[in-house]
């Protein structure tokens, strides 16, 4: 677990084996603190977290050391003023990160070029921010065939392929990924497997025909319904009938 202070916590999920229906606490909070981001890990992963000032920090997760439910946590970075952590990853060590800004601009960037260093430091650049670029907002482990889903402050949603995002290096702005107006803002990405989301499309498609179908089908009831009430009536009203 992380937190936008910079905590980062293990617990086993041993301990999250009784669920109540209130819920169980996974970790204490200070009043100007929220959980960011939960991920399920081997036990022998690397960690990386990166903050909006534009910079990343990647250690073990063997320096952290496993802690109740109600524990708050040791320092996973150390940040500057008005520095949040935005974003959990548990890194593909042969993976590429997709890194975006406030002002709509983005890169790709390798994992390698991320170096495992001791836990609670302030880390390396991750992306190079200005006023062009903004704060970083948004970080999302992708590979090849992903697509990226990029919304903004004003509900500006874009849908673009990860394969055209330049890759680039760590201390680099990035490329417009996004034409924000004047005043929006992009607050946050969403990557997916390109295959995931044509299943979900074809099983949307599938429930709607399956629908219309059940549909139709009560259609010919009601009408045969409606046929046989009508019949049985003419029935009753003719008085030579038998």
């Amino acid at each position: 677990m992380a937190t936008a202070n910079g905590t980062v916590k293990k617990t086993p999920l041993m301990d999250f084996a009784r669920p109540r229906s209130s819920g169980l606490i996974a970790i204490e909070l200070e009043d100007d603190n929220t959980l960011i981001g939960a991920s399920v890990t081997d036990g022998a992963s690397d960690v990386m977290l990166f903050s909006s000032g534009g910079r990343a920090i990647r250690f073990k997760e063997q320096d952290v050391r496993a802690m109740g439910r109600s524990a708050r946590g040791v320092r996973g970075i150390k940040l500057r003023a008005s520095e949040a952590v935005i974003s959990l990853i548990i890194p593909n060590a042969a993976g590429t990160l997709l890194l975006a800004s406030e002002k709509g601009y983005g890169k790709r960037t390798p994992v390698e070029e991320f170096s495992v260093i001791g836990r609670g430091g302030q880390g390396v650049i991750s992306m190079k921010l200005s006023e062009r670029n903004g704060s970083l907002v948004g970080v999302a482990q992708v590979g090849s065939g992903f697509e990226v889903l990029l919304i903004s402050d004003q509900g500006t949603m874009v849908r673009t392929r990860v394969d055209e995002v330049s890759i680039l290096g760590r201390n680099t702005q990035g490329v417009r990924l996004i034409n924000l107006s004047e005043g929006e803002s992009l607050v946050g990405l969403a990557s997916f497997d390109e295959p995931e989301l044509d299943e979900l499309e074809g099983d949307a498609e599938e429930g709607a025909e399956d629908g219309a179908t059940v549909a139709s089908d009560a259609a010919v009831i009601s009408a045969a319904s409606d046929s046989a009430a009508q019949s049985a009536s003419d029935v009753l009203e003719d008085p030579e009938s038998d």
